[in-house]
């Protein structure tokens, strides 16, 4: 892609477009976008419409491009498939950084991301000019005292060393820290420590400067203190260790300072304080946890300027993140070997009323997010997201005391809670939010059993608890009086749910059923949530507790009311109503005349939401739905297939003849379950679907493909005969070879493959083989992944099992001779112990043993040494665990989530292919080849222990005489 006024235009005019919020013109322009995207220079000449002056671009349209400039770097920089090219890299690294320094704010985010995309690959090893030229410019830049400049760098220099926050440690992670150490350190100080002089100057000056002059200052401070954690957060570097008490000095004066002309300017002057306490408090933190012998120097005045800042805290949200990361460290202190600061006299009394109680009472913010955003406060409160909010961090307080201090925290908390319940029942009306800090306090302080859903709780008995406190706010006449009190009691029964019997849990179904016509979009989504989470409990033996039987009584309003709900207002695209309806439809037993409700019930949504895709989880749950419906009752009657057929058909055509892409992956999962549950002959409207099918059009969005897969298998299960017609297979072997091509669709091709082999007549599928393995050996000779490697060897496998060892040797010999050979030994014996799964290593044992044991090839003499290494990858991948065989290779992991909506493949569950076993007789794979090797030996005494002995390791050696004996056979 050419930069010319042609180009500027065409990227302005798509940016512009993407911003809209009519859903056409933004579908076309993002189309138009991902189609350029495959452009070579198409990344640079986004990235010089980002550096257009803002008298000449609008900076909404700057700012688009920018992001879409991440998200392609993200995409395409170390892809494998279409990467940028090294001369477009090239210009992109030679223009961002002095573009990212002279960028206003939100473009400069976005491109200190996208600089930290290309820095997580390419810093330091193939950017050695990045850090010597941001030094010199933070150098060049400190001199002048241009803080603009001083912190635009600062910032970038944050951006490239966060990845030393959160990848694994390795000799390559610590040689690129270690470059950065040697480079950045000292800079680092001297920026900090001028820095703070001038800080210490303004503070003294009178009159104080102004809070424009100083903010500057404490955003450049707020900046090395981000990068200071990145540099030390995998180990204690030996410069930081040497200046630790510069370092240190400067933190606690920011502790203990205060800054009136700044913190006095208004909400912005305080946060940007507060931002930069809560930095070093993340720092002393980060120095508690991984250094703490060499902090304990520092420790008592440190936890002294905590305490005493934090009773200096307002309860104001502005400072929640101060405040929270305040209580993180007197948290890791409190389970440090130096918890002995909380073990003296009134401490811990202290600690429970000065700062438990006042951050776990609902304050008015809270009450506020409660009505105004539902979506926040339940992702806070219910899924556990709240850690960094003030009510949690205190109870985690209590809990980090607890663990030297159980009793003395057990005895204070629970006084408090009945204190707490005694307010509330001397004055409900106005004493109503002490009885949701007790929930609060008892659900927060409760412990949850590792791998299990299990909650337990010290402070109260469960049950009489349950009975006491929650049960009369269940029974309630007036679902929509005190919200917050109704919401506190349903998540009570949601977290203890499994300790609740089951004939006290039916007891409040039906008040559970009622509360889903609350106003409250709280209470109604923790009511869904709590009847969802309750269908999931499991007694001992992994048997669930509840069954059809009962939810029967109450199914019919259950589902009437789940479905009424989507009418509230805010509640129309409701995740938890809908993962409810999902639950239910899981158990119920759904009959004809229920099922056709539900189907219409599920369709309309389906309808409504394909008009604007916006809330993915809820869009997952409705067609998770439509497949348990489809599938559960289509079981039990198949003459409901028809029904579904008639709703769900028109919408999903919708859905393809509109090009919602979100909903292709889920619309192919869901035509491959339907063509499943239709019996031989399948009907002809699905032939007309197969046929479409067969179009390459239809495979170029990567995100479809194994949705795609998942259909065409289904078709080659149910209508082998029908695709042997034509020209009809060879297009499907079309598909396979255009899918192997690509590393990130190599898998999928086998996937189509394997069920060709599985479903077609041997006779059908012969003028194709030496084809097939022609293509499977091109892509050998291109790469040699381990995801292409075992899928090869399962493809052979499956081959063998079904059409037996010479068919195997014969047509690969024919592609070109003694080619069997070189697979055998260079791909086959070394690398049989990847495979994973239980099918998997059973077909792949089995075939290797019929191998050995049948193939005249490998039983004669001159073959041995092949022989015995085949016996010898055997015995490994039966006789080891996983892990000490499997070398995965390491996905590149997401960074950050995708902006926006995409589509990507997600799987449904419900619409799940059922995995088939090809060799379902053989229960247990290693008796099978213990018991053929030794019938194989049998008829040559003492030819193959010697074969044995001379290629099998030592450890397998005896790996093998154990299996012999676990089988009682003996190999002779």
């Amino acid at each position: 892609m050419e930069w010319n006024p042609q180009t500027r235009q065409f990227l302005s005019d798509c940016f512009l477009h993407t911003l809209s919020p009519a859903p056409e013109p933004r579908r076309r322009a993002e189309s138009s976008l991902s189609e350029a995207s495959n452009l070579p220079n198409f990344g640079l000449a986004v990235l010089r419409l980002v550096a257009e002056p803002p008298n000449s671009i609008d900076e909404q349209i700057r700012q688009a491009a920018a992001v879409n400039f991440k998200n392609h770097l993200r995409l395409r920089w170390s892809s494998e498939d279409n990467p940028i090219v090294e001369p477009e890299k090239q210009q992109i690294k030679t223009l961002i950084v002095p573009l990212m320094l002279s960028a206003p704010p939100k473009i400069q985010s976005q491109l200190s991301e996208a600089l930290a995309i290309i820095g997580n690959h390419d810093f330091p090893k193939s950017w050695p000019t990045l850090l010597p030229e941001l030094v010199a410019s933070l150098q060049e830049a400190s001199q002048r005292s241009d803080y603009v400049n001083i912190n635009g760098i600062l910032g970038t220099a944050n951006s490239i060393f966060r990845k030393f926050r959160f990848q694994y440690k390795t000799n390559d992670l610590l040689l690129d820290l270690k470059y950065c150490l040697d480079n950045f350190t000292a800079p680092l100080l001297e920026i900090f420590l001028k820095t703070a002089s001038l800080i210490d100057t303004a503070a003294a000056a009178v009159p104080p400067p102004s809070a424009a002059d100083l903010r500057p200052l404490f955003e450049s401070q707020k900046l090395c203190c981000r990068i200071f954690y990145s540099l030390n957060f995998q180990e204690l570097p030996e410069y930081f260790e040497d200046h630790m008490k510069e370092w240190m000095s400067e933190f606690r004066k920011y502790l203990t300072t205060s800054y009136p002309s700044l913190e006095g300017s208004g909400p912005d002057g305080l946060a940007l304080v507060d931002e930069l306490r809560s930095a070093v408090c993340e720092n002393i933190n980060l120095y508690m946890e991984k250094n703490e012998e060499e902090f304990q120097g520092f420790l008592n005045d440190f936890a002294l300027a905590v305490w005493t800042l934090l009773g200096n805290v307002s309860q104001s949200t502005s400072r929640d993140q101060l405040a929270i990361t305040a209580i993180k460290f007197l948290t890791t202190v409190s389970t440090s070997v130096h918890h002995a600061l909380f073990a003296a006299d009134g401490v811990i009394p202290q600690i429970c009323q000065g700062i438990v109680i006042p951050n776990v009472r609902l304050r008015e913010d809270d009450e506020e997010l409660f009505e105004m955003n539902h979506i926040e406060y339940i992702r806070r409160d219910m899924e556990g997201s709240d850690l960094d909010t003030r009510r949690r961090i205190a109870c985690e307080l209590l809990k980090g005391i607890a663990t030297h201090y159980g009793d003395a925290v057990r005895n204070i908390a629970s006084a408090q809670i009945q204190s707490l319940l005694s307010s509330f029942a001397s004055n409900p009306t106005a004493n109503w939010k002490d009885k949701d800090c007790a929930i609060y306090l008892v659900v927060s302080l409760s412990t949850k059993k590792a791998g299990t859903s299990y909650v337990s709780t010290d402070l109260v008995d469960v049950q009489s608890f349950f009975e006491s406190v929650i049960v009369p706010e269940l029974q309630s006449s007036d679902v929509n009086g005190y919200p917050i009190l109704k919401a506190g009691a349903l998540k009570f029964f949601t977290m203890f749910r499994s300790q609740i019997s089951k004939h006290v849990a039916l007891q409040f179904l039906p008040d559970l059923v009622r509360f889903l016509t609350a106003e409250s979009n709280v209470v109604h989504s923790y009511a869904a949530s709590c009847i969802e989470k309750l269908l999931l409990v499991k007694d001992e033996g992994g048997r669930p507790r509840y069954s059809s039987a009962d939810i029967a009584p109450i199914f019919a309003m259950l589902m009437n009311n789940l479905f009424n709900a989507f009418k509230l207002p805010e509640s129309e695209e409701n995740q938890y109503v809908m993962k409810c309806i999902m639950r239910v439809l899981g158990v119920a037993d759904v009959q004809l005349d229920v099922a056709r409700i539900c189907i219409e019930g599920l369709g309309s949504l389906l309808s409504e939401v394909c008009k604007n895709p916006k809330n993915p989880v809820f869009n997952h749950y409705l067609f998770e739905s439509v497949a348990i419906l489809v599938k559960r009752a289509s079981e039990r009657d198949p003459s409901l297939v028809s029904v579904f057929e008639t709703s769900l058909f028109p919408r999903l055509e919708i859905i393809l003849s509109n090009d919602v892409t979100e909903f292709f992956p889920y619309t192919f999962q869901l035509l491959a379950l339907l063509v499943e549950l239709n019996r031989p002959p399948i009907p002809p409207i699905y032939m007309q679907i197969f046929e479409i099918l067969l179009s390459p059009d239809s495979w170029k969005r990567t995100s479809s493909v194994p949705a795609l897969v998942r259909l065409l298998q289904a078709f080659l299960q149910k209508a082998p005969n029908e695709i042997s017609q034509g020209d009809r297979l060879t297009k499907v072997l079309g598909i396979f070879d255009t899918l192997i091509q690509s590393s990130s669709t190599s898998e999928q091709g086998f996937y189509v493959l394997n069920t060709v082999i599985e479903s077609l007549p041997y006779d059908v599928i012969t003028p194709y083989i030496s084809h097939i393995w022609a293509a499977i050996f091109r892509e050998l000779q291109k790469r040699r992944t381990v995801k292409l490697l075992k899928s090869l060897l399962i493809f052979i496998s499956l081959f063998l099992v079904k059409h037996g060892c010479s068919n195997v040797i014969d047509t690969m010999n024919a592609v070109q001779p003694n080619i069997f050979s070189v697979i055998l030994t260079q791909f086959w014996i070394p690398n049989l112990k990847l495979i994973t799964g239980d099918i998997e290593l059973k077909l792949t044992t089995v075939a290797s043993t019929r191998l050995i044991c049948e193939s005249p090839v490998l039983l004669d003499p001159a073959a041995s040494v092949s022989w015995g290494k085949m016996v010898d990858s055997i015995v490994t991948l039966l006789s080891r665990k996983e892990q000490d065989r499997v070398e995965e290779e390491a996905d590149m992991p997401d960074i950050a989530e995708n902006v926006g909506y995409t589509a990507t493949f997600v799987r449904l569950y419900n619409a799940g292919r059922n995995q088939e076993d090809p060799l379902s007789d053989i229960k247990d794979p290693r008796k099978f080849f213990v018991t053929t090797l030794s019938q194989l030996c049998a008829h040559s005494p003492g030819r193959f222990p010697n074969v044995i002995s001379e290629n099998v390791e030592a450890v397998n050696q005896e790996a093998l005489l154990q299996l012999c004996n676990t089988y009682n056979v003996a190999l002779v």
